[in-house]
This record gives C-alpha cells, structure tokens and sequence, in this order.
C-alpha cells in the first residue's frame, strides 16, 4: 500500500505566533515531526504542506518534497481536507505515483508516542476502514463535569451527581498525533466541499493512547510543557547516560 505523509504546517497562527518555528531545545518544533516521519515505516512518501518560505526551505534542507500552499488553503478557516487534496492532486499530477492512503501529520505535534503512524496505518490496511485518528481518554475534562456561565450562574452542560472520576463514562478526544485516510474516503470529499468532515468517511476507527503522551503546541504553556518532557526523555536516553 502505497502511504502518502503530509506534514500540515500553515504559518499564520491564532494562538502561538511562528510555532512551527520557535526554538525547541535548539532545534525548530517542526523538525520533531519530520522525524517521526522518518521513523514511520509504513510512510511510502512524505511532503510538507505550508505557505511559509522558511518551513519549505527547512522541510527542503531535511530532504522532504514541499508543496507551497496557495492563499485560499492558509486561512483560519480552510479545511485540513481541502489542504490534503490540494497536496494529493500535486503530487500525483506527473503520475509517477499513487496513494492509496493519506496521512495528515501536524506539525506543531513535538511529542508522538513511539510507532503511533504506523499503527494508524496498520489499522487502516487490516480493516478497509475509511479513517483512523488517535484518540486519549478526556480524563477529569469530562463534558459531565463541565458548565456554562451565564455570568456567574453555574448552568451544568449534563445535569447528574457524579462526584468521583472512576464513576464518570470513559470518553475519548482526537489527540492529533494522527489521521490517517483512505484514497476512496479522500476523494469522496471532493464531493462535500461543505463538510469539512467528510475524508473521515462513514467506517471511522481509532487507536488508542495515553494521557499526555501526545503534546500539540497551541499556546506558550503548551511549549514549555513540551520541553520540559523532552528534557526527561533526554535525560533516560542511554545515549545521554553513555556520554
């Protein structure tokens, strides 16, 4: 099976200015995604999708194909699909090669548990399925638990009594380390432009991971956090202990 990688990196951010390029442990946090994409064996190709001179021009120096990103897919508003078909039809438009398997990577995403790609793409392949997505448990941000405001009247989103977090119904987020997508899925998007949902397909799976073991950088806590984990995963590597 032929694996498409697209590493999403859009340079206008809302919450964190120039996060793809912000300096982690001196090296940009874009670069931790192309590792993992290196890493990932089931990845037959993968390019950098970005309006950004300088995330192409690093993408390029590490050796990626990069697609430059047409203004109408940078925006706040674009669909992260519109995005995959427009890197998908460029890199299949010589027809030197054919996905048959999208995959969308981040690229604020510095911190991916070990083998998460491929274990989205083995998903994908076993099953038939049209999409898999990571996904960790929500833990105490549990909708039961959560409120409205209407000023400072507490307004319970679902009413209930539910006092210890054991008793609370497991649920799930899209923790963003990954989604990976069938060809078939991908271009049945092409006909609900309106969706911005509609590459999930209708067979929609997950695999599963733990709390914290994806960090997806949005704000400036989020990058400190980030380094602070990285830190400790130096600080275990026998590489580190050897020198």
């Amino acid at each position: 099976m032929n694996v498409l990688g697209v590493i999403l990196a859009r340079a206008g951010s809302l919450g964190l200015k120039n996060k793809h390029l912000l300096p982690l442990l001196g090296r940009p946090v874009i670069s931790y995604t192309f590792d993992h994409a290196l890493s990932a064996r089931l990845l037959t190709k993968t390019v950098v999708s970005s309006d950004s001179p300088e995330i192409l021009s690093i993408a390029c120096e590490a050796g990626f194909q990069t697609i430059e990103r047409p203004a109408e897919f940078a925006t706040p508003e674009a669909s992260v699909q519109s995005v995959l078909l427009h890197a998908l039809q460029i890199v299949e438009a010589d027809r030197s090669f054919r996905a048959d398997a999208v995959v969308a990577l981040y690229g604020n995403v510095p911190v991916r548990g070990e083998g998460v790609i491929d274990r989205a793409i083995a998903i994908l392949q076993s099953t038939g399925c049209d999409s898999v997505r990571s996904f960790c448990p929500v833990g105490k941000w549990h909708p039961a638990w959560m409120a409205k405001l209407d000023e400072d009247r507490v307004l319970p989103l679902q009413p209930n009594s539910i006092h210890r977090r054991q008793d609370l119904e497991t649920l799930y987020l899209h923790d963003g380390a990954v989604v990976a997508v069938s060809r078939a899925a991908m271009l049945c998007a092409l006909e609900h432009p309106e969706d911005p949902h509609a590459f999930f397909g209708l067979d929609r799976r997950a695999i599963q991971t733990a709390s914290g073991e994806t960090v997806e950088i949005d704000q400036l806590m989020d990058f400190f956090l980030t380094e602070a984990i990285l830190r400790h995963q130096q600080s275990k590597s026998p590489l580190r202990k050897a020198s």
